[in-house]
């Protein structure tokens, strides 16, 4: 890409645009002298021991310098975004803080929240999870502090040369930094279908803030040639927004300031240390930190070979053995992990995760099993929360909303821990039984997919599968970027689900936006409109009362003009209206609807009663609860939530009571069209609970003092109007999200008098009044258990019996003893007195008068079939059956013709 990246400052301030000569970019120096870029391997880190910044800063104050300095200078400070994305549905986490502006601000679809802004949002990779730990600078979490100006077309802000400017004057006036040391390294940049030129600030051998000027995006495919730009590969198209993207690593500028031998003592210290205590970990000599550190900077570890290399490099470095070198370290780096990765996880469940088989919560049940393993490597016995304890204590100052949200999430990975546990003992099983499978094949060791699939369907981390393999001498490699290959896949798998859910637009192009009278009016029932077109089986007209499908909300029935309407639905702002017969319908004609009133007010009631019914849960069982899926219909409905455990029945008594407790205090309902970025401002993510709304205005309904949501379903203006509120039952619909079916208003009446009805009849079959039901229903109960075990006590004494009685019925057929009888009894007691009698050399036959049933038994010497001998009996006596060599059964149609087909099957043999 070429580009003019000689900034004002640049030129004015004497800077030198020279050639990196080991990796052969460009870059710029005050310091005439330099021959390299500063960056990792060129340059090695030179600030461990002694520290790049001359005062000692915490994250705190770091933080607030940086926010600091640029709201003075004129950026508006923005607090951070939840680490789960809600106002996106394409990514997993938030992993940069640009991503808290796609796609609404970038479109232009929405305002920023100020511009130019600067913000310190958490941020959550996991494309380096094998490397935390082990580098000493690589984290799971950590925060970009970042400014962002958006140059939309005809409102500029500012662009490259400012903002070199104000990274040097940060650096060097408030922070302290050496100019001369400090290198801007031009590296283009590209990322999430964008891409644009960019600096690396380099110093002292770390990169400390990345400068990018995002201003191209993806080429569709018939973009004119002049405007096409190639970056690292791909082709882009410049962008009518200029985006400045800047991104400063909180956590390297901390460690940059503290000079500590790697990033986590300087920032995770309050965990880091209460671990070495508890893990008893040896004071290790400062030296080979650094030196690992030092050297791990100057290469990434992508897999098994590379942390080999390192290993041997610092080996060397400091003058010991390789595994004298594990040893020291090994402990070290786990601690460093279970510190990093319990971080990430408190941003997490406190942001709404919920550990599952999918998706985020996937990542979340990913790092908690890992942190629990690591802590059984070094003997820590403590439970996971503690540690999580930890960190809510350290952080709760800047994120209020951990301390809010304590005791839900120590709870959360209670729950998960226990349950990790019973994974353990039944995986063994699983993973010994698999092992025995290949071996037969003759296999010698078990294939990464297979350790995939062991984690991603059974939770067995390849640890443990090694820990049960070795010890039935089956080899396990697993490769040391297992965690970074399983969060991929389930990041993919997002983006591929994104793809399906392209509508055809062709049909409607050009025609107006159809006027909505359902959100004029929720209570109109009839109306008048004009057709626009007839498509197919579509009407499609000015204006409608008619709700199409969306948002969990079944479309309105009715009629056009006496002609029945089947279905309605929207695409982009226009509505179809799907009619039994669309011959009666013509351009330019006016038309009488009328809905089906029934129907839709029950709509009403649902789709009001589950914003009641969500409150109410979020208060009872926490704020994690967010909604994970609706669907309304006329008779119940049913409310899908994030939560990681059963609803117990108290609870649901709990939370039944203040639904319809809100019911009744009759609260206003009201509905209002905000600009997107307004409403998140004034009432957050929370929005967002039915999902992802598009568009630059949302409608967002409000029931007062109790639910906020965007919602574009049509619901009633008061909530006495749902009438009562009743759980019918719930049940869990996959790990993590519990379903609840509900009913509302008439649905929840008819629901109670049938029950009522059940009760009724229930109490006459006994002869007691209803409250009396449980205790008789127990007493019955028990004497038929009483009865039953007398029952097969006396049946077991009949089988003695007739084994009795048979054994004196032994005829002689040549040389074969052959026993056949019509007796009384069930299948299985014919069974017990067949195979009690089975002899080498006889043929039982027995059937039952009472049951039909029949038994053939054969003894080893014989070569008959019992199978083809139970056949005569039923050629004669009707039914069928079968079996094998020994044993056969089956039953006969006819009683009566019992006796001679064991004459049949006599003469046969």
């Amino acid at each position: 890409m070429s580009m003019d990246m000689g900034t004002r400052m640049f030129k004015e301030e004497g800077w030198i645009r020279k050639t990196c000569k080991v990796c052969g970019k460009p870059f710029w120096t005050l310091d005439p002298n330099r021959e390299t870029c500063g960056d990792p391997p060129c340059d090695e880190y030179e600030f461990i021991g002694k520290p790049g910044i001359p005062k000692k800063y915490t994250l705190e104050e770091m933080r607030e310098a940086f926010l600091g300095f640029f709201e003075r200078n004129g950026h508006g400070r923005v607090k951070r975004y939840p680490v789960l994305p809600r106002w996106r549905d394409d990514v997993l986490l938030v992993g940069a803080s640009i991503m808290d502006f796609q796609p609404w601000v970038i479109s232009g679809e929405a305002e920023p929240p100020a511009n130019p802004l600067t913000i310190s949002q958490p941020s959550i990779r996991f494309t380096d999870i094998d490397n935390v730990g082990i580098t000493g600078r690589h984290f799971t979490i950590f925060e970009m502090m970042a400014h962002h100006a958006f140059n939309y077309p005809g409102k500029p802000i500012y662009w490259m040369d400012e903002t070199v400017e104000y990274a040097y004057e940060f650096f060097t006036k408030d922070l302290g930094m050496k100019g001369e040391d400090i290198t801007f390294k031009e590296n283009p940049w590209a990322g999430g279908g964008n891409a644009g030129p960019a600096f690396e600030v380099l110093y002292k051998g770390l990169e400390v803030a990345t400068l990018v000027f995002m201003q191209y995006k993806k080429a569709p495919e018939n973009a004119p040639k002049e405007q096409i730009v190639e970056i690292k590969g791909d082709k882009y198209v410049p962008m009518e927004t200029r985006v400045v993207d800047t991104g400063y690593g909180l956590e390297r500028l901390v460690w940059m300031s503290q000079g500590t031998p790697t990033a986590y003592d300087a920032v995770l210290g309050y965990v880091v240390d209460p671990l070495k205590r508890m893990a008893g970990v040896e004071k290790i000599d400062e030296r080979i930190l650094m030196e690992n550190s030092r050297l791990a900077g100057m290469f990434d570890i992508e897999d098994m070979g590379d942390l080999k290399v390192l290993r041997r490099e610092v080996a060397n470095k400091v003058g010991i053995s390789v595994e004298e070198l594990e040893k020291a370290v090994r402990p070290y780096e786990l601690i460093y992990a279970i510190a990093d990765h319990t971080k990430a996880l408190t941003f997490m469940l406190a942001d709404g995760v919920i550990p599952s088989n999918v998706k985020a919560g996937y990542l979340a049940r990913l790092l908690i099993r890992k942190s629990i393993r690591h802590m059984r490597e070094l003997g820590i016995e403590v439970p996971l929360s503690e540690i999580m304890a930890m960190h809510i204590k350290e952080l709760h100052r800047t994120y209020p909303e951990f301390k809010e949200m304590e005791d839900v999430i120590l709870d959360i990975v209670n729950v998960e821990e226990k349950r990790y546990k019973e994974t353990l003992k039944r995986g063994s099983g699983l993973v010994k039984r698999e092992i025995a499978k290949l071996k037969k094949q003759g296999k010698k060791e078990i294939p990464l997919e297979n350790l995939i699939l062991y984690y991603e369907s059974h939770g067995l981390t390849p640890e443990i599968v090694k820990e049960v393999a070795e010890s039935e001498g089956i080899k396990v490699h697993v490769p040391d970027n297992f965690y970074t290959l399983v969060a991929k896949e389930a990041e993919r798998t997002e983006e591929e689900e994104k793809e399906k859910a392209l509508v055809d637009f062709e049909l409607v192009q050009g025609l107006p936006d159809t006027r909505t009278l359902y959100y004029e009016d929720p209570f109109m029932k009839e109306f008048d409109a004009k057709v626009l077109k007839v498509i197919e089986d579509w009407v499609i007209l000015d204006q409608t009362a008619f709700y199409p499908e969306g948002g969990g909300q079944p479309c309105d029935l009715g009629e056009l003009e006496g002609v029945e309407v089947l279905d309605v639905q929207k695409i982009g702002k226009v509505i179809l209206h799907k009619v039994k017969d669309a011959s009666r319908f013509k351009e330019g004609q006016e038309v009488h609807g009328r809905i089906d009133w029934e129907r839709r007010i029950q709509h009403m009631r649902h789709h009001t009663g589950t914003h009641v019914l969500m409150g109410a849960l979020v208060r009872v069982l926490g704020k994690h609860v967010w909604q994970a899926g609706s669907q309304l219909n006329t008779d119940w409905a049913r409310l899908d939530i994030a939560h990681y455990k059963r609803i117990s029945q108290e609870e649901l008594r709990e939370i039944e009571k203040l639904a319809n407790k809100i019911v009744m205090e009759n609260r206003k309902v009201t509905w209002e069209w905000l600009p997107r970025t307004e409403a998140e401002q004034r009432y957050g993510f929370r929005l967002y609970q039915g999902g992802v709304v598009p568009g630059k205005v949302i409608r967002v309904l409000n029931i007062e003092e109790w639910d906020v949501q965007a919602c574009g379903g049509t619901h009633l203006p008061h909530t006495g109007l749902i009438g009562p509120i009743k759980i019918l039952r719930t049940e869990r619909i996959q790990d993590g999200v519990e379903r609840i079916i509900f009913a509302a208003g008439e649905a929840a009446i008819k629901w109670m008098q049938e029950s009522e009805a059940i009760i009724k009849k229930t109490s006459e079959i006994f002869r007691v009044p209803p409250e009396k039901l449980p205790e008789t229903a127990q007493k019955f109960f028990d004497e038929w258990k009483k009865a039953r075990k007398e029952v097969e006590k006396l049946k077991k004494e009949l089988a003695k019996l007739l084994i009795y009685e048979l054994e004196a019925k032994v005829e002689k057929i040549g040389e074969i003893e052959f026993i056949g009888d019509v007796v009384e009894g069930d299948i299985d007691h014919l069974r017990e007195a067949a195979l009690k009698l089975k002899r080498p050399n006889r043929v039982i036959a027995v059937i039952s008068e009472d049951t039909g049933a029949v038994v053939v038994a054969v003894g080893d010497e014989i070569e008959h079939k019992a199978g083809e001998l139970i056949r005569v009996i039923t050629s004669i006596a009707g039914g069928g059956g079968g079996g094998k060599k020994d044993l056969a059964q089956g039953k006969i149609k006819n009683v009566l013709k019992a006796r001679e087909a064991l004459e049949e099957l006599k003469k046969r043999l």
